[in-house]
């Protein structure tokens, strides 16, 4: 047990290690020796100190090692420790008081996010901390008492009780005090003669009405063109690009194909293209290699033939040579 190495493991600032990575350093450093700074803290109690399961407890170690605090010099084994060093690459210093409290400012000071840092807020003060378990027992009957409370509930205000001064929002009991059931004046009377009454329509945005018609040559006079062919209604020619921005491509359109997502996908592609048309030019020679081999044995039988004639011969010469030699 080292209580030195502990205590150096247990003031290293936040910003270098997590809470799981310095409770993990502090067992390791616990059960390490004074001078050789070697430790065999075992994985089950390492898990248990650390509050983990022993896979994660593994990966804390790991994370350790490649921040330079832990050096392991021996792996684990059935029914044998693995050996670690402790600050392979030097102890760091214990930290003053006043060295702590500056670090602690310096985070206070410093913003939780730069980039959306503002000047000049001031903050509220926070509660006053409770210094027993009655200041903690009133903030929870003040917590209930909150949430017991009984809320307005939603919709119209059906009217204040007898004596009660305020807004009534609704209409008295008695008739002489309601509102005359007329009609006001300025809404429309009725419909005007010749109206049919029923609630009148208006036309869609023009949106979603039709394209008129492309005029005809002949429309004007002119010779019509040849006809040529036109895509029927079950077959049509699908649209190439963006319908969005046809004839002026965004700086970043996937559809006009100048985003960079867009113009990987597209280099992927043709990669592809590429590597195919080259896989099927090498079967294509190859195919016609082996037509052209065919053809010359089928023009030269007596050349194959000798060829095999050879090849039976350097077969029995060897099978001959490894008899002799066994």
């Amino acid at each position: 047990m080292s209580i030195q190495l502990m205590i150096a493991a247990a003031y290293l600032p936040p910003d270098v290690l997590s809470q799981s990575q310095k409770l993990a350093l502090m067992k390791i450093a616990d059960s390490a020796d004074d001078e050789t700074r070697l430790a065999r803290p075992g994985l089950t109690r390492l898990a248990a100190w650390v509050g983990v399961t022993d896979k994660r407890a593994i990966t804390i170690v790991t994370e350790l090692i490649a921040k330079g605090l832990v050096e392991r010099v021996e792996t684990g084994k059935a029914g044998r420790s693995a050996v670690y060093r402790v600050f392979p690459l030097g102890v760091p210093p214990t930290p003053t008081t006043p060295d702590l409290k500056a670090a602690a400012e310096a985070r206070k000071a410093a913003p939780k996010n730069p980039r959306k840092a503002r000047s000049g807020v001031v903050r509220s003060a926070p509660a006053k901390p409770a210094m027993t378990y009655q200041d903690v027992e009133a903030r929870e009957a003040e917590r209930q008492q909150r949430a017991e409370k009984p809320q307005v509930e939603a919709g119209f205000h059906q009217g204040n009780p007898e004596g009660e001064a305020g807004f009534h929002g609704g209409n008295p009991e008695a008739e002489e005090g309601r509102v005359p059931p007329v009609e006001p004046d300025e809404f429309h009377g009725g419909n005007p003669l010749g109206s049919s009454g029923g609630t009148p329509s208006f036309p869609g945005s023009s949106s979603v009405l039709p394209f008129p018609p492309t005029p005809t040559a002949d429309a004007v006079g002119e010779s019509a063109p040849a006809p040529t062919e036109t895509p029927t209604p079950d077959r049509e020619v699908p649209q190439k690009g963006c319908a969005r921005h046809r004839g002026r491509p965004a700086a970043s359109c996937r559809g006009c194909g100048t985003n960079p997502r867009a113009g990987r996908e597209r280099e992927r592609e043709e990669a592809k293209e590429a590597e195919h048309q080259e896989h099927g030019r090498f079967w294509d020679e190859w195919h016609e290699e082996a037509a052209s081999r065919r053809q010359r044995v089928e023009e030269r039988p007596e050349s194959m033939e000798a060829a095999r004639r050879a090849a039976r011969e350097a077969l029995r010469e060897s099978k001959a040579r490894r008899q002799q030699k066994t």
